[in-house]
């Protein structure tokens, strides 16, 4: 595949001057338009699939702290081993005792498999801690393994180490563990003392190289892939897991803060949602915080979009007529309001000022995060008799502005991307006067031709577009392959040309385990060890990494019509660094011929070209293959201001042109 790639971009570079042209592409260089906002392109991140607890939060044991419904769920015992609920965190009670058995060949142990196993690298180090005490006074010994249970060898352990517990009083212990052996699905072994009790509280198991080093931090590989990405903005924490299947497990970033020990667990909200892939241990340990999202943004250089509940649980899951049950009254919406005021003070406060402030900054955070944005409500929508979401998300409006009339506040139109829902989600966005609403389609190949020219007759007077949720799913191949993707990149063009009323856009769902998925197609997918950047995650970061200052004027002379097949362009320029940028993407079978003139310009020094060929219909990026399509650099000739090329089927070009 490589060498395809290189041999095309070999035959990009001659100029063919003397062949008629497909496609005509003229860019007007010396008419820059709409600013590219900074926040074009983005990512959007909800715990599905195995995301946040098993994915990006590095925590490799699963049901730390006991407080599972099933209290030893990821958990094998052996021996005296006893399950308390008088711990030393208010809001995660539960602990475990382990008692001596008092005879020499049987012991007491606790032994943890982890989310899919525990992935293990040789020579890495990984930073075992544990609450404990001796509740019967005296001094203890832990033996901690890191065990590969299915070696042919002699011995399961590939690190260990021991532990002295010391007193009655409850305190933290650490212990570093370096790995002899590459494991993907490794497990951890807590042998208790055979003479003294001991008490065991929230037993985590972290690699001690996360991404920047954080102690309670990301796992390094994925968190890297998002700051490759370049992304503008960063939205979180979902998704439908801010509304919960219930107003009782809905998402709750006051819980998500503070100390990790005392922070309490929520039920998943895709625990129940899908019966043909079911997980029925999917919970939030909410490790993988607000404090920690804010952190993460600010780490991979990206505006912080944090959504918070509107005071309406999942309409999917629940009967919006049935409003005394699933959904707060209007007069009753103070606590949620005060949240999403709360977390504003949390993110910008002054911590000499307010609670909330104070608290970020004792995390380690003193300085803001400088929030500009905020969601309230996620996929709510209207019906034309019952205003259950506008007429909430209006108090919460009315609240902001007046505390916070800096921060932009974003609305929805609901889930569908037209249709009378759609329609009313927009009158009632811009009667109120949100600043961005957020659109979601998930659509098929078809959806995504005939929406080719989606923005150009918005109305430019009201608010701007978030493109919040968005993919391309092909009919009955609804995974990550070459042949969807190539339209999202055609799409994007759209997006692009409209910068002055699209602010925002992110590519949806994020991450996946490939033993953990109940949603598909994602942009990056993972194992225990490994992980695939796809070709619709490569689409995001061209667009992300290349997305210049300010849209040029573009016009194709082969436009094509409403659901064909065609070539489709942007451009724009980078004021920082003097390029001009062009996107092409042929999403024909056949070779295109282009023509790019640059109006305005006499000649161009020097063309930098990269390529995404996605003319392999089936072939995506997995864990086993990660680089089957990858994006490929080369260069190409100009003849004064005009560069003549062939674009081959189902490919993307960038141009890059300096004069």
């Amino acid at each position: 595949m490589r060498l395809r790639n290189i041999l095309l971009g070999a035959a990009m570079t001659a100029a063919m001057p003397s062949l008629a042209q497909d496609n005509v592409i003229t860019v007007e260089t010396a008419k820059p338009g709409a600013e590219v906002q900074s926040t074009m392109y983005g990512i959007f991140f909800e715990d599905i699939n195995y995301a946040a607890d098993g994915g990006l939060y590095a925590e490799l044991v699963m049901n730390r702290s006991f407080e599972f419904p099933n209290r030893l769920v990821g958990w094998d015992i052996s021996g005296n081993v006893t399950v308390r609920e008088d711990g030393p965190f208010e809001r995660n009670p539960h602990y475990l005792r382990l008692g001596p058995i008092n005879h020499g060949h049987k012991h007491t142990m606790i032994e943890n498999s982890g989310f899919f196993g525990m992935g293990i690298k040789k020579g890495a180090e990984y930073r075992f801690t544990v609450w404990a005490r001796c509740p019967e006074g005296g001094n203890s010994k832990l033996w901690v393994d890191i065990v590969d249970n299915a070696t042919m060898g002699e011995d399961q352990k590939i690190g260990n180490g021991g532990i002295d517990i010391k007193g009655k009083e409850w305190q933290k212990y650490t212990l570093i563990i370096r790995a002899s052996k590459t494991v993907e699905k490794a497990h951890l072994r807590v042998w208790g003392d055979s003479r003294v009790t001991t008490d065991v509280e929230h037993v985590s198991l972290f690699p001690v190289d996360t991404y920047k080093g954080d102690e309670n931090g990301m796992r390094k590989d994925l968190a890297q892939a998002l700051f490759d990405m370049h992304p503008g903005v960063f939205r979180f924490p979902g998704g439908c897991i801010v509304e919960g299947t219930d107003l009782e497990t809905r998402y709750q970033w006051k819980n998500t803060v503070g100390p990790v020990e005392n922070r309490p667990l929520n039920e998943n909200r895709w625990h129940y949602t899908f019966t043909q892939r079911y997980y029925p241990n999917y919970f939030q340990s909410y490790g993988l915080g607000f404090y920690e999202y804010f952190r993460l943004s600010e780490q991979i250089g990206a505006e912080p979009l944090p959504v918070l509940n509107v005071g309406m649980s999942c309409q999917y899951q629940n009967d919006i007529r049935n409003e005394k049950h699933v959904h707060v009254a209007i007069e009753d919406l103070k606590p949620y309001i005060d949240d999403c005021i709360d977390l504003i003070e949390f993110a910008n406060g002054d911590p000499t000022k307010n609670e909330w402030a104070k608290l970020r900054a004792d995390m380690g955070h003193p300085a803001p995060f400088n929030l500009k944005f905020i969601g309230v409500g996620n996929e709510q929508w209207d019906y034309d008799n019952n205003k259950a979401f506008s007429k909430r998300l209006e108090v919460f409006i009315e609240a902001i502005r007046k505390a916070h009339p800096e921060i932009k506040i974003i609305g929805t139109s609901g889930p569908n991307s037209e249709g009378r829902d759609f329609d009313l989600g927009w009158m009632a966005m811009k009667r109120l006067g949100a600043d961005l609403v957020d659109e979601h389609f998930y659509r098929s190949i078809e959806w995504f031709k005939n929406e080719m020219n989606r923005y150009d007759e918005y109305d430019r007077t009201g608010p701007k577009v978030f493109a919040g949720e968005y993919a391309c799913h092909d009919r009955g191949k609804k995974y990550n392959h070459a042949g969807a993707s190539i339209y999202e990149a055609a799409f994007m063009t759209n997006l692009e040309k409209n910068a002055d009323i699209v602010h925002m856009a992110t590519y949806a769902p994020l991450f996946a385990h490939v033993e953990g998925w109940q949603w598909r197609p994602d942009a990056i997918w993972f194992d225990n060890l490994r992980s695939a950047k796809t070709v619709s995650y490569h689409v995001q970061a061209l667009y992300a990494q290349n997305k210049g200052t300010n849209v040029l004027p573009v016009a194709n002379s082969n436009h094509p019509r409403k659901g064909d097949d065609g070539v489709f362009t942007s451009a724009v320029v980078d004021k920082t660094t003097g390029e001009y940028i062009v996107k092409v993407i042929n999403t024909t079978e056949e070779p295109k011929q282009v023509q790019i003139k640059f109006e305005g310009l006499k000649s161009i020094a020097q063309v930098r070209t990269i390529t995404l060929d996605c003319s392999d219909y089936e072939l995506e990026n997995t864990v086993d293959n990660p680089t089957a399509i990858t994006p490929i650099e080369g260069t190409t000739n100009a003849e004064g201001n005009t560069i003549n090329a062939t674009i081959p089927g189902k490919n993307f070009v960038i141009f890059k042109a300096k004069k």
